[in-house]
């Protein structure tokens, strides 16, 4: 018989130490499980999923994706960081698919006649009527932030906030439309989606030809580019403001997005009081995915400034230079205001102060 030994048997420590491990670990465990529905609305079946319940008391996040992307590829990097997370333990959030456009999806039928993108925007009421959603706060990129910014037009009351990544209000010019149509016959559809997206990477390149089905990509895409004009005028000071959002909005840009200038003429046409132009750094024309930190960090500022989370912990968000403009509707010329004021009082819907602002942020 073996002779026994004492052992000491020592505490076996988590990877994640301290009491922020402890609440990242019990928050990944007890993360609600995403719920997908396919809901029948008047232009068709949109796919959806949703995180969580929504709250009577407080808006759920409304995500929508740009075009070559589902709600994974666009938005799962942002998601899924820390910071974020801290945020979704307080929304619940639902994220929509345009039609065709989730993972395994099947093809349309021949004949099959896509949604316009105010179709498309016509479409959502509905998601959120049958997901008892009393009102959301919009994330949409590209195609999805115009189609979120079409329903905050339509429906106001449904519409707290939104986030609006690369959105381009205008709609195409007939040089654009004829460039665009010499491009499709001289390059495939993947070419052209990743001159959209500003991008080369190869993840995003796998992720367009092989996750969606081609035809229904090519359907989408048509329909974005067949866009109209956001019908959207910056109000005159003291009269109604019925043309354009009436909600606290953040435009997101990456400083070298070829975007810039689409994101600029979206943020002269909206309410000056309640609208702040975010430009980030090093992040091109995807910045939810590229840098999903210094989003998330702008979103949990964004939503104090609306109310919410007024305890939420805020540590890179750096202002480097506030930028001011002449007063909508002033006869007696320009109004400056160069004091630095934090980005959640700077949107927040009190503020009274008529000025464009621009915010950059850096690592």
């Amino acid at each position: 018989m073996e002779e026994l030994h004492d052992v000491q048997l020592t505490e076996i420590k988590p990877l994640l130490t301290g009491q922020v491990g402890q609440q990242l670990w019990t928050r990944y465990w007890f993360l609600p499980r995403p719920q997908e529905h396919d809901v029948e609305t008047a232009h068709g079946v949109l796919h959806v999923t949703m995180r969580g319940v929504a709250k009577g008391n407080r808006p759920t996040i409304l995500t929508y994706h740009d075009v070559g992307l589902n709600h994974k590829s666009c938005f799962n990097s942002l998601f899924n960081y820390e910071d974020m997370q801290e945020v979704t333990q307080h929304f619940s959030v639902l994220h929509v698919d345009a039609p065709g456009q989730q993972e395994n999806a099947p093809g349309f039928p021949a004949g099959y006649q896509y949604p316009t993108v105010d179709e498309l925007a016509q479409m959502l009421p509905a998601v959120l009527s049958q997901l008892q959603v009393k009102s959301v706060i919009g994330i949409g990129v590209g195609a999805g932030a115009y189609i979120l910014t079409k329903l905050a037009l339509n429906e106001p009351s449904l519409v707290e906030g939104l986030v609006l990544i690369n959105i381009d209000p205008c709609a195409k010019g007939w040089m654009e439309w004829a460039a665009s149509k010499l491009s499709g016959w001289t390059s495939n559809l993947i070419d052209t989606i990743m001159d959209h997206h500003f991008s080369t990477t190869c993840a995003q390149l796998l992720h367009i030809s092989q996750d969606i089905p081609q035809d229904n990509l090519g359907l989408f895409y048509s329909s974005y580019e067949s866009r109209m004009d956001l019908e959207m005028e910056r109000p005159v000071l003291g009269l109604n403001d019925t043309t354009v959002t009436t909600c606290p909005t953040l435009l997101v840009v990456g400083d070298t997005s070829p975007a810039v200038d689409a994101v600029v003429e979206c943020n002269s046409r909206l309410n000056p009081t309640k609208t702040t132009l975010l430009k980030m750094a090093d992040c091109g024309g995807l910045p939810q995915v590229v840098q999903p930190g210094k989003l998330a960090e702008a979103f949990k500022y964004f939503v104090q400034g609306m109310g919410y989370m007024p305890t939420a912990g805020m540590t890179r968000l750096v202002r480097s230079r506030t930028h001011s403009a002449s007063s909508v509707g002033s006869s007696d010329g320009s109004r400056s205001r160069g004091a630095a004021v934090p980005l959640a009082e700077d949107i927040s819907p009190s503020n009274d102060h008529a000025a464009l602002r621009t915010i950059e942020m850096s690592a």
